[in-house]
């Protein structure tokens, strides 16, 4: 079982892990495709960085409704958020097709 000092501090950290990890890794891509030379497509530059920013908000908000969940904009702002990010994840695969 675990000790509430845990579940109310660690947990929150957990939590926002997931979407955290995604938002690093939509900026990894950016980095790689950056350091491979050559142009990138400003379509695919945006999507990915704004992808990331959605994925680092969602792990935000995911981290605050952790330690506060009563406040349901929170738990709203985290879906809305996170659902964004992977659109624009999908659309960012899309694009690699087509760079």
């Amino acid at each position: 079982m675990a000790d509430p000092l845990q579940e109310r501090f660690i947990r929150p950290i957990v939590n926002a892990s997931y979407p955290g990890t995604l938002g690093a890794l939509s900026l990894t891509v950016y980095r790689i495709m950056e350091l491979r030379g050559g142009t990138i497509p400003v379509i695919l530059k945006n999507t990915l960085l704004i992808g990331a920013t959605a994925f680092l908000l969602s792990a935000f908000c995911m981290f605050f409704y952790s330690l506060y969940p009563t406040r349901q904009k929170l738990w709203t702002m985290t879906a809305v958020l996170f659902l964004g990010g992977l659109f624009l994840t999908i659309i960012s695969v899309i694009l690699l097709f087509f760079a």
